[in-house]
């Protein structure tokens, strides 16, 4: 007698309550069916029929292999591949292939949900019940993600990078709550913004972050890898990078993180303060211009001394030209010159990840599991404003006050 390869009862008049338990059943039926029809496909004949005497395909059905569990968003499905004997090569099912536990969707699912905050122990108790009791999930199905992922950000790291024509360049050092090893060690993270508007992560590197040789490093890496030079680097004024950037790219311009300045500025005053003075220091970095951004300063200076705040207005003026860089290119591209949240914003997901996992015993774990969270988050982020200006910029186009500017003797 044919054995059956579905499990419950697929009635054509399904309850509210039986809901969930019908799309499941009726699923498995229709993969199952799929199966089948493959095999079909592959001998040119249904199942018990006869082979043609002249010219027919070679192999033949044999039985079923053992029951395998297939996780999908539906929940957990028991399915049998059929087997398929005297073919000269070995029969692969595209739809189901040989060790495949759970489905794309599922298995993007599991590190969307531990990078977000789901620790280990509570994946089976989270996904039983939405996924079934004989879904392949486990603390140790964590534990094997983190191995993978370590092994495809080693591979990552060392991918060559001359495809990519780069015209910005955000890099920042990022403390995390991971228990690295070394201290006062964070990960050196940089994005670049290429020539059609994408931004892509190009590095994600354990280091020091003030570190001159840290930040050295990370830059020979990517130009030895085929990267050509950022018309702009972005980042925090006490990076170490800037540094690197004179020893390995020192025809790319620098422009200091506004964010990083202001927060700079308003620990030199008390706090009672820094409500007022915190407006004007935005009004200084979004200035439409050059010169305008230079009164505000000023202003802002006169204040500070007026009110004996010297230490606020020096700060100010620290590396004031590396503050002003972004004057010099396009005025639809300044909202992403001015700071470096393209690297910070994703870390809000990443604190509350190492916040669940409470600590990573090695550098290189807590490396790998943070380098997928960036990679989870790049396919969410925003592309440049303005693409069309990018290949301007990297052709070496001038601008003044975010209008471009004609070279002598090139009509405008």
């Amino acid at each position: 007698m044919h054995q059956r390869t579905t499990s419950g009862n697929l009635t054509s008049s399904p309850t509210w309550e039986g809901l969930h338990e019908w799309l499941r059943n009726a699923i498995q039926a229709l993969i199952q069916e799929a199966l089948e029809a493959e095999v079909t496909e592959l001998l040119g004949r249904v199942r018990y029929q006869r082979r043609a005497a002249v010219d027919a395909p070679a192999g033949y059905r044999n039985g079923y292999g053992k029951p395998r569990k297939l996780t999908t968003p539906m929940g957990t499905l028991t399915l049998r591949r059929p087997r398929v004997r005297g073919l000269e090569e070995r029969f692969e099912s595209r739809i189901l292939p040989l060790f495949v536990r759970r489905t794309k969707e599922v298995s993007e699912l599991l590190p969307e949900l531990y990078l977000h905050g789901l620790a280990e122990g509570d994946f089976d108790l989270a996904l039983r019940g939405l996924l079934g009791e004989e879904a392949p999930l486990s603390a140790r199905t964590v534990a094997r993600l983190k191995e993978r992922w370590q092994a495809e950000w080693e591979a990552w790291r060392t991918r060559r990078l001359d495809a990519l024509q780069v015209v910005y360049l955000w890099v920042d050092g990022v403390y995390v709550k991971a228990g690295l090893e070394r201290e006062r060690a964070a990960l050196l993270v940089a994005v670049a913004g290429l020539v059609d508007g994408r931004k892509e992560v190009v590095a994600v590197v354990p280091g020091y972050r003030e570190s001159v040789a840290s930040g050295s490093e990370v830059l020979r890496d990517l130009r030895d890898r085929g990267m050509n030079a950022p018309r702009l680097v972005i980042g925090d004024g006490h990076l170490g990078i800037w540094g690197a950037l004179r020893n390995v790219w020192p025809e790319a311009e620098e422009q200091r993180c506004w964010n990083h300045k202001v927060l700079n500025v308003l620990e030199q005053l008390p706090r009672r303060q820094q409500a007022v003075a915190k407006p004007m220091l935005r009004a200084i970095a979004y200035a439409p211009t050059r010169a305008e951004a230079e009164r505000k300063r000023k202003a802002f200076e006169a204040w500070c001394h007026r009110h004996g705040y010297g230490k606020a207005a020096e700060t100010l003026g620290r590396d004031w030209e590396r503050m002003v860089t972004f004057y010099r290119y396009p005025k639809e591209h300044w909202r992403h010159l001015r700071t470096t949240n393209v690297v910070e914003s994703p870390f809000a997901a990443l604190r509350l990840r190492t916040d669940a996992a409470k600590r990573f015993k090695k550098v290189e774990r807590a490396t790998a599991v943070i380098w997928k969270m960036l990679m989870v988050a790049q396919t969410r982020f925003r592309r440049l404003s303005a693409p069309e200006l990018l290949a301007k910029v990297y052709a070496g186009a001038r601008y003044e006050d975010g209008i471009e500017v004609a070279e002598k003797g090139v009509a405008a």
